[in-house]
């Protein structure tokens, strides 16, 4: 796995920008996936010579079928590119916050998954990792023991999350027979401009990244179709 081919979505700053270094450390070549070419530029020269700088924004078509004709060969995907508009409760939150947010966090998912498949069943190695949320954890959000708030705060965020594990469970099906394993990770609350609350977080963006790097580098009798958080401990669906 070390000489893999690795595409990470939204890896500019925070999460995706220290997975693609973490690869790009382990020996792959890592395309920087960035809407904003001076920012995925500066992360590009940042993480050296094993980084290439891929304009990618996984809510426009024209940009994700370039990105597939850029990426004939890939063995890693790692879709990290995802949004936080409003922490409101549902029936606070307009349609349109919903909409977006499913744009990127579950529409591009699928795009750039789909776009991207004929070259990840080609490699002998195919993994996919899907940069979730514990907040989409619908076993965590219910019952006496709930470990998130059950308000519905942030429900746009929050559901596309859940939907994103959806996504994870039934890609993992469907791409068993091919060999391509594909895992969601929870990577807890983070230091990242996700949102204000995240921009003052203690948690080291550092560490959440390792754990999806082990998920991208997984050996081919690795496990697919998980749920995990950055210790590796199952996160319930």
């Amino acid at each position: 796995m070390k000489t893999s081919t690795a595409l990470v979505t939204g890896a500019n700053k925070g999460i995706g920008r220290h997975i693609a270094e973490q690869l790009a450390a382990a020996g792959c070549t890592v395309y920087v996936g960035s809407r904003d070419a001076d920012r995925g530029r500066r992360a590009v020269e940042e993480i050296g010579p094993a980084a290439r700088l891929l304009v990618l924004d996984v809510t426009d078509a024209a940009s994700v079928a370039a990105a597939a004709d850029r990426l004939t060969e890939l063995d890693i995907l790692v879709n990290n590119a995802g949004i936080l508009l409003d922490v409101a409760m549902p029936q606070d939150t307009d349609p349109d916050v919903f909409r977006r947010t499913y744009e990127t966090n579950v529409f591009g998912v699928v795009a750039v998954t789909n776009a991207l498949l004929p070259a990840l069943r080609r490699s002998p190695h195919g993994r996919i990792v899907n940069i979730s949320s514990g907040t989409g954890s619908l076993g965590d959000s219910t019952g006496p023991d709930a470990k998130h708030a059950t308000t519905g705060r942030g429900a746009a965020y929050r559901s596309s999350k859940a939907a994103l594990n959806a996504l994870t469970v039934f890609y993992a099906q469907a791409l068993a027979a091919d060999g391509v394993k594909v895992n969601a990770l929870a990577p807890g609350l983070r230091r990242t401009e996700l949102n204000e609350r995240a921009a003052t977080a203690d948690g080291d963006p550092a560490e959440a990244a390792a754990a999806a790097v082990r998920l991208a580098l997984l050996d081919d009798d690795g496990p697919t179709g998980t749920y995990v958080d950055w210790n590796g401990a199952t996160v319930p669906w």
